[in-house]
């Protein structure tokens, strides 16, 4: 009996805990050298439309290794997995390349949340109708705002010259040495390719300008969503529901985004658009401390400099009304 005790004790000594057999972790990150780089063009509901340098298009997923990075259009991605571009395949986003600019709006200036636009443009078309709708000043010189602060290069696209005249608009524009482009049904839309070739510009507007008109006449085939405005409100309806990179013919890009009936600055400060006049920060450097350079402000610079003849007025006055969109 004492023996078979003995071995009733060694048996239950025998039975171990079972071991883990998971393997150690690494701090080793697996590297993506020559995996395919993209650009996205479209992003919807979580899923990202690629386009790879043989003009494959991906969709793909952003893999968990991105974390909570945003990846949104114009973004230059490196993609692994299925990159073939078959249906039913599915790719994973897993770096995204520094950013050259990014474009941002608030909703509105109560907003205080930025939301990215456009990844890695360098130019912004303002595109806005000289009638039907009635061109909103107040709405370019937002936008405006907000490309002087992305540091992109504005243009301002004027269509519909068919329906009214383009000279109030371009008088008022002229002196921010901003590129001033005119279009009509049917007109030459040469100058509109030489401006856009070899760069990628975020094209920018209220509902029913008539962008995606634009937009379907530079690239043939393209076929954007167009409506009329509402005779109701006198407002443009959505057509386009997301920004879409649209490669030019003749080379460069296009950015069509949904139409906008605000467009919020809150996130944009004063010093960016000082810094956006160059010839005016020499004398702002000049004005008492906490200066905002507007109209009547004691002891501006600004207006010593227009008193004197070292700076033109008609700059200054744009300056100005810049500066009252953040109001």
């Amino acid at each position: 009996m004492a023996r078979r005790g003995a071995l009733g004790a060694d048996d239950q000594g025998g039975f171990d805990r079972p071991r883990k057999r998971s393997r150690p972790r690494t701090k080793e990150r697996p590297t993506y050298d020559g995996a395919p780089t993209a650009r996205v063009v479209t992003v919807d509901r979580g899923r990202y439309r690629c386009l790879l340098a043989n003009d494959v298009v991906v969709t793909a997923t952003k893999a968990r290794v991105i974390g909570r990075k945003g990846v949104i259009v114009g973004d230059v991605v490196t993609l692994d997995g299925d990159t073939s571009g078959q249906e039913g395949t599915l790719a994973r986003i897993v770096e995204v390349a520094e950013r050259r600019t990014i474009l941002r709006r608030s909703a509105d200036d109560s907003d205080t949340f930025e939301r990215p636009i456009v990844a890695n443009a360098d130019q912004l078309m303002i595109v806005t109708a000289l009638a039907d709708p009635e061109p909103r000043m107040g709405m370019i010189d937002r936008i405006l705002v907000a490309a002087f602060d992305a540091k992109v290069s504005p243009i301002l696209c004027l269509t519909k010259a068919d329906l009214a005249s383009p000279d109030a608009l371009m008088a008022a524009y002229s002196p921010l040495d901003v590129p001033i482009i005119t279009t009509r049904p049917g007109s030459d839309l040469t100058p509109v390719h030489d401006i856009l070739t070899r760069h990628t510009t975020v094209l920018v507007g209220h509902s029913g300008v008539g962008k995606s008109t634009l937009v379907n006449a530079l690239v043939p085939g393209i076929n954007r969503a167009v409506a009329e405005v509402s005779d109701l409100t006198g407002k443009g309806r959505h057509t386009s529901t997301s920004a879409l990179a649209i490669p030019l013919p003749q080379g460069g890009w296009i950015v069509d985004t949904p139409g906008v009936r605000s467009f919020g600055i809150s996130h944009v400060q004063t010093s960016s658009i000082v810094a956006a006049f160059g010839d005016l920060t020499e004398f702002a450097a000049q004005c008492p401390r906490g200066c905002h350079h507007e109209t009547g402000a004691v002891g501006c610079a600004l207006d010593d400099a227009v008193a004197d003849g070292r700076l033109d007025p008609s700059r200054l006055a744009s300056f100005r009304r810049m500066e009252r969109a953040f109001t």
